[in-house]
Parts: C-alpha cells; structure tokens; sequence
C-alpha cells in the first residue's frame, strides 16, 4: 500500500473577492501534491472557503446579499480562479474545494465540539466552560484583540486592529470559553520537541514567544442574536461556534472525522496533514488548532509552515491605495499559466517575503524561461528534424572518433553530462522535499546553462557540414534532449503544462504525471523515436507593449476612500500641516530635558509576523545588551538595508508590547511628504554611539 499524504490551503475567508495571496498558497499546495504524486504517495490535497462569521454578514448586507448568496460568489469566483490557472480537480489540482457551509460539515464540527468538552485540560480543568466576555472585536480577523495588538488613531472612538487598520467592535456578552491558559506548558514542550511541526524555525520561535508572554482563555462563541451565520453550539441554539473553531476542523470534517457522508475518503488513512498558511495566521494554526486537536484525543498536524507576503517590485506592501495591487485577472490575460507559476516559486525563497511585479514576471519569463527552457527545447528538436529527419540518433561515439569529438569540445563517453544531470536531480529532489522550491529550481537552471553551453561550443550547425563529426552531432542531439526528457519530469510538478508539451514533442506518449524522478536512469530516450511536433513552449513576451497595455487598461482600481493613519507607530512623525501655532503648544527647556534622545547603531532589522507595519530592530545604544524597538516603518524601509545605521532614540520612553513583543524606546523620524512617508533621523557625521543628543 502506498504511502500517503495529506496537503491543505487554508480555507480562505469568503468575504472579499480573490487575490495573490490566495493564487499563491494554492499554487504551492499544487505544486507539492503533483510532487508528492509523482513520487508514488497516495496525495490528498485540499483547499476551499471559511463561510461563518460577523464579517460574512456584514459583507452581504453591503452587497444586498444574504449570508448565502454571498459565500456561494465569492466561492463561485474563487473556483473560477482556480479553474483558469489549471488548479482544480479537472487539471490535476485539488481534491476536494471544501466549504463551510456544508451539512457534513455542520454535523462534524459539533461532534468535535463534544469530543473536545469531554475531556479535561493538561493541567487536569475542564475544557470549555460558559462565562462572560467583555472585550474588542476584529471582524476582519474573527479574534478578539489584546491590549499590545490594537492602536487608537487621534480622534477616534474606537481602537483599530494593528494588523487591519480598521476600527475594532466593543463585544460583551455570554460566551462559552475554551480553557486556553492551561496549553501553554504542553505547547512548549510539543514544539520545542517535535522536529519540523512549525516552519521555518524563525515562526517556529514567534508562536513560542507568544505562547510565553501568556495565554488567555478562548472564546470559543457568540451569541446568535449577534451573529447569526454560524453552526449551532452543541446542546445550546442561543449560540453560535467562534469562527476559528468552526473553519479549523475543517481539515479533519473534509475527511471523515465526525460525519458518514465522508467517511469513505478516510480520517484514519489521511490525517495528519501538512498546512500551508500565511504568516498572519500562523497563531491560529498552531496556538489554537493544537491546543483544540490535543484537547478532542487527536494527532496534531505533520507540519505547519507559514510563508511570507508578496511586496511589491519596490518592497512596499500592496494595497489599493498605492496602486500596487497585482491583479490576478491580468496575470491570466497576459501570462502563460506555468510563467506564473514558475515565477511565484523561482522568485520568493518559501517562508519569507517577495516582490511580485508584472516587470519583474516578463523579466524572469523571458530570461528562464523564453532563452532559457523554451530555446533549449526548441533548438533542439529542430536540429534533429533538421539534420536528421526527426529520428532520435544514438549518443554514442565509437573510439575511432573520440579525438574528431574532442575536437569539438565534447567528451566522448558522456560521464560529465550524466554526472551533471545527476547531481541536479538528487539535489532537485532534496531541496523539494525540504520545500525551498527556489533552491530547486536553481539548480535546474544550472543544468540548462550547461546544456546551452555544450551547444554553443560544439557548434552542431558546423558539425552537421562535416560527415567525420556525424557522430558528435549525434551526441549533441542525444544529450540535449535525453537532458531534457529528464527536466521535463522534474519541472512536471512546477510548470505541468509546459513539461507535458515538451515531453510530447521528445516524442514520448506516456504519462509523466506518473513518472518518479528518483527512478530515472541515463539512456532512457530510445535511438529512433520519432520528434513531435515543434513549437514555441515560452514565446518570448514583448515587454513594452505588455506593460502600455496593462497601464493602460484600468485593471488597477485606487479606493480613495481608504486612508493610512496620519502616524507612523512607533515613530515620531507629524506632518507639518498638523502643528499647531497656539502657544499652548509651547514646551519649556525643562519639558525638553526629560526627553532622553541617544545615539543608537541597528544591529538587527527584520519583518514583525502578522503585522504589515511593524519592523523589530536590535539597537545598540552602548549599554550591556541592545535594544528591542518596534517602529511602523516596514511600508517605507526594507529592513536588511537598516542594518548597521545610526539613528536618534527616545531612550527613557516607557516599555510597551506591541504584538506580543516588549518595544523599549522609539526610533525618530520625521515626515517627507503630506502622505507621511518618513525618513528616519540618521547623522553624516560618525557619532558615538550612546551619545546624547542635547
């Protein structure tokens, strides 16, 4: 029997249409299960939509639509999404789009609900109980907010979600909780000692961090007075299930945990599965969704592995309002499916941010993938047409014409391309399974250069005037396109498409979906078989009349309507326009005085996980250790290019957490433009550091 593996998306939130983000998490996940199928694992691979919840309903009022109607589009444009970029069930893609809204679902989660009461906390509680909540509410993120994960803007009423900027919900009411607090020891332990259960190791670190700064009961309801598109609590209509806990069984639900309808695909034989999931949700798929598994008796997850955002071509943070966005219906228009997909893995390294941009994408299509595969394939196949009537000749030089092969630069048994090619395929095959695709695929190109290489020098269109090389020409044709048979089924899983048509035009016919990479041998292309058709696998893109046409095809909306806080958090910046003449505004030297500003050199810069804005920096103000100080300054500044500057600190502000993390004073900054783009106070001169600025 085969081995199996089981591979999710997360079920993405069908309250807005689809983006990136969404693209390319499934593409990952397809990715890996083409893989994972290739290798002889009997895969399942699902994705789908998360259909309860406030933000869902309130959605649906903004359209006019009810909870239903809206969950059945945005769903319907999700899978139309998919279907376009060769995704879905008909393609070779998922196995199962799970929804939320289906009875075996409704079913299921109540059983687990009951499952998970029966039984007692690591620290001998009960699980859930019924008490009162009173609290701030993110509709956006389903979660009710901590002190250090929300920010009240000027002027407003209501405090905003860090990681939404939108004004948060002031919930009190009756709520069943989950006894969360009592996880957080057996948490610890199973992380810190279960190799590869949260990826990379720097997430691995940010959940165990947060788990240490202290845990809270969950809860795990709301009454259905106040939202009303949820399931049902078990035993107690008045209440509905807390989002999270609904749409995280789903893994399980999707099946056969809890229901017969899909009993048949098998809980047993599938679960555990890998998670793929973006960085701003690892807490809930790991904190959470462990913490809800162990309570209910269940094995947790092989492994949850959080990767990165898309910035853009500049390093900033797509939104609407900068115009910025990528558009997935233009990426379909203008692009060829597997360009995409190729780019999406080529360009971010698994688990940390990218750029993604439509120059950017032409660019690498054209180098990799137009002079690059496509030229290599297509050179190929037409000089075996050319120069020998379509028929595979044989790669094999006879000892009487090893010096006129040397001669030509080629070595006449072989054993360097074989051994090339080789090397690349275990290397291939190592760094897939590790996930770093990127790695992968540059080792690939590796090879293509090599291949390239050994046409330029061989020069087989010279070769193909003198009948003393025939057996060189002959070698070179072989070599190129048994080479090529190889890459073929290597980048199946990445570029399916393209790996099919190259190998249809090699002249093979069997399916290499089904064909392990590890299993392949040298030799394997047999003498005589017939070229396929050639054509063109990566026409190369004119890059100019591409981007006029997406300039100015209206594709990128601005919504005027949405604004960023006039603040820089964590900064000190104000906008010129906002000083206030009024003498009451007016400090005396005193006042001044009690602000302490010291120099200060960042000796570390990196991204805040789950939090668009903020940048943590190690700062070295010439006391025993550096500095923790978080600033909002990740849409303007890429943090590796921080490294090693001096910058003015308040140094005797007060200690806050922000996001779980303790931020021990403010780096300085001031605004440039009326947008409150910053620049951060830095000196020409080399200042010591600790010095304080008078």
């Amino acid at each position: 029997m085969a081995e199996t593996f089981y591979i999710t998306t997360p079920i993405y939130y069908a309250n807005s249409l689809p983006h990136l983000g969404h693209l390319y998490t499934t593409i990952v996940a397809d990715t890996v299960a083409r893989y994972k199928r290739q290798r002889g694992f009997d895969t399942y691979f699902l994705t789908g939509t998360d259909e309860h919840g406030i933000n869902i309903q309130r959605a649906a009022e903004k359209e006019g639509r009810t909870p239903k109607e809206q969950v059945d589009y945005i769903s319907g444009e999700l899978t139309r999404m998919f279907t376009e970029f060769g995704l879905d069930t008909g393609h070779g893609g998922y196995d199962i789009f799970m929804r939320t809204t289906e009875p075996f679902h409704y079913e299921a989660a109540q059983f687990f609900w009951r499952e998970i009461s029966k039984n007692k906390t690591p620290k001998g509680n009960d699980t859930i109980y019924k008490g009162f909540y009173e609290g701030w509410f993110c509709a956006p993120c389903a979660a009710f907010k901590l002190e250090d994960e929300y920010y009240t803007p000027e002027g407003s009423d209501a405090p905003f979600c860090s990681v939404h900027e939108r004004p948060l919900d002031r919930v009190s009411e009756e709520s069943y909780f989950f006894r969360l607090s009592d996880y957080d020891e057996w948490l610890i332990d199973t992380i810190e000692n279960t190799t590869g259960l949260v990826r990379p190791e720097a997430r691995m670190n940010e959940v165990l961090s947060f788990i240490r700064g202290g845990l809270q009961d969950l809860s795990i309801s709301r009454q259905k007075s106040a939202v009303s598109w949820g399931v049902p609590v078990p035993d107690d209509e008045d209440h509905v299930m807390y989002v999270w806990l609904d749409a995280l069984s789903n893994y399980i639900t999707a099946i056969g945990y809890g229901n017969d309808e899909r009993a048949s695909i098998g809980f047993d034989k599938y679960w555990p599965a890998v998670h793929l999931v973006g960085k701003d949700i690892l807490r809930f798929h790991t904190v959470y969704w462990f913490s809800f598994l162990h309570a209910a008796g269940l094995p947790l997850p092989k492994s949850v592995y959080a990767h990165g955002m898309w910035l853009d071509a500049d390093g900033r943070k797509m939104g609407k309002t900068l115009g910025n966005v990528i558009d997935v219906d233009v990426l379909h228009r203008y692009f060829q499916t597997d360009a995409v997909r190729y780019f999406a893995l080529r360009d971010m390294v698994f688990g940390q941010d990218g750029k993604f941009g439509y120059e950017n994408l032409i660019d690498r299509a054209n180098a990799d993938l137009a002079s690059g595969l496509g030229n290599l394939a297509s050179r190929t196949f037409s000089m075996i047409t050319k120069y020998r009537d379509g028929a595979m000749p044989s790669g094999k030089i006879t000892e009487e014409n090893y010096l006129n092969a040397r001669r030509a630069g080629i070595n006449p048994d072989g054993q360097e391309i074989v051994s090339v090619v080789t090397h690349a395929r275990d290397e291939f095959l190592r760094r897939f399974d590790n996930f770093e695709f990127s790695l992968a695929l540059e080792t690939v190109w590796t090879v293509i250069a090599r291949i390239d290489k050994m046409i330029s020098d061989a020069k087989p269109w010279e070769l193909a005037k003198d009948e003393r090389q025939a057996e060189t020409l002959n070698s070179v044709l072989y070599r190129a396109s048994e080479t090529l048979r190889w890459l073929a089924v290597l980048l199946y899983p990445v570029m399916p498409d393209a790996s099919k048509n190259i190998y249809a035009q090699i002249g093979l016919g069997d399916d290499i979906a089904k064909i392990d990479p590890a299993s392949l041998t040298w030799g394997g292309l047999a003498v005589g078989t017939k070229i396929g058709e050639t054509t063109g696998v990566f026409p190369r893109i004119e890059k100019s009349k591409v981007m006029s046409e997406i300039n100015s095809s209206d594709q990128l909306s601005v919504d005027s309507g949405q604004s960023e806080p006039p603040a820089v958090a964590g900064g000190l910046t104000q906008s010129a326009s906002d000083v206030q003449k009024d003498e009451n505004n007016f400090i005396t030297i005193d006042d001044f005085l009690k602000v302490e500003l010291r120099v200060g050199e960042i000796k570390v810069a990196e991204r805040v996980p789950d939090a668009d804005k903020l940048l943590r920096f190690e700062v070295d103000l010439g006391e025993d250790k550096p500095r923790q100080i978080l600033a909002g300054l990740a849409e303007w500044y890429e943090p590796e290019k921080l490294i090693g500057r001096k910058v003015v600190v308040v140094a005797n502000l007060k200690p806050r957490k922000m996001r779980g993390l303790l931020s021990e004073g403010m780096i300085c900054a001031a605004s440039l433009t009326e947008d409150d783009t910053p620049a951060i106070a830095t000196f020409l001169e080399d200042v010591k550091i600790g010095a304080r600025l008078k």
